[in-house]
């Protein structure tokens, strides 16, 4: 079992049949901890620091500083029809968390976090 995320959906045409379909593409989800080092920092040192992230963020909201993006984990693209997607049994949403399991020659969807 592996958790995904929706990251885009969008419609197609099968340039041989002219169905319409959908293309949906999957990136692994992942919980990226980020430690920071304050272990042996004063108080003052540590409150320094907290000042310093959030003015960091600050300039971030106001558009003076890029926000680092977290890099994108291609995990799978279905290419369906739309009476495939039906098929599916499940609506994929974007940015939804799914559990993508593979069981016996099968591909099963559940929402995550339910």
């Amino acid at each position: 079992m592996v958790l995904v995320r929706v990251y885009r959906i969008s419609s197609m045409r099968d340039p041989e049949t002219g169905r319409r379909g959908k293309i949906i593409e999957l990136v692994e989800e992942k919980k990226i901890v980020r430690e920071v080092g304050t272990r042996g920092l004063t108080e003052d040192s540590f409150m320094v620091h907290q000042m310093l992230q959030d003015m960091l963020s600050h300039l971030q909201d106001l558009g003076l500083m890029p926000y680092i993006r977290e890099p994108v984990k291609p995990k799978m693209t279905l290419y369906l029809s739309e009476e495939e997607y039906e098929l599916l049994g499940i609506r994929l949403e974007v940015n939804e968390v799914y559990e993508l399991e593979f069981k016996d020659g099968a591909i099963i969807f559940k929402k995550a976090y339910d």
